[in-house]
């Protein structure tokens, strides 16, 4: 039975290291995003002038995420970090209303990229603890996340401040990264597959195998 266990874990979490980007125009809140992963709390950030790099262990599933600045200036280096890109996190100020139609052209053109055609897509719609801000389905809607095309995406409203969303969206990675085909779109309510209805299954089809 032990080695059932041992079987299932390793199948279901494995050991993979997986490579991410986490984009999005300047004031968007992305340094601040992945220091809340990284240590788990708010760290006072300025300006990333550059990238940020860090590795975040979530469900021993190593994620090397890199913090590319979003300062105007900046974003035409974002395609030298586009190789060997699994997953891209983008993150948008739902409050900064002026500012979608940039982020939205960022997002688009970053798409057309070779490099990034089977990377999954997760966009944050961060700032959610500030009033105004746009619910998910809003930010979802200016951005045409819904005309996208042979690509996986999903969004959740989050807010780097309180963490409210983080977990759920990292949930979608790691499903994602090891092999999920869930249907792309706006996160529902209830986070994607989770781990405990993976182990289910897993137990069941192994004790199946037993009969």
């Amino acid at each position: 039975m032990g080695a059932i266990f041992s079987s299932i874990f390793q199948r279901l979490w494995g050991s993979k290291e997986v490579r991410i980007l986490i984009l999005g125009i300047d004031g968007a809140g992305k340094t601040t995003i992945l220091y809340r992963l990284q240590i788990g709390e708010v760290v006072t950030t300025i300006p990333t002038i550059g990238f940020n790099v860090e590795t975040v262990t979530y469900k021993n599933i190593k994620f090397q995420v890199w913090d590319l600045g979003g300062q105007t200036s900046i974003r035409p280096y974002w395609r030298c970090y586009y190789q060997n890109t699994d997953a891209v996190i983008y993150v948008i100020d739902s409050t900064d209303r002026e500012r979608l139609g940039i982020s939205k052209d960022e997002l688009l053109s970053m798409l057309q990229e070779e490099e990034l055609k089977t990377a999954k897509l997760l966009v944050l719609a961060n700032k959610q603890d500030l009033a105004g801000a746009m619910s998910a389905a809003e930010v979802s809607e200016h951005l045409g996340l819904t005309e996208l095309r042979g690509r996986q995406w999903t969004i959740f409203k989050c807010s780097a401040m309180t963490g409210e969303g983080l977990t759920e969206s990292l949930d979608w990675l790691a499903t994602q990264v090891h092999g999920g085909t869930g249907a792309s779109g706006p996160a529902p309510a209830a986070a994607s597959v989770t781990a405990p209805l993976l182990l289910v299954q897993l137990l069941r089809r192994s004790w199946l195998r037993q009969l």
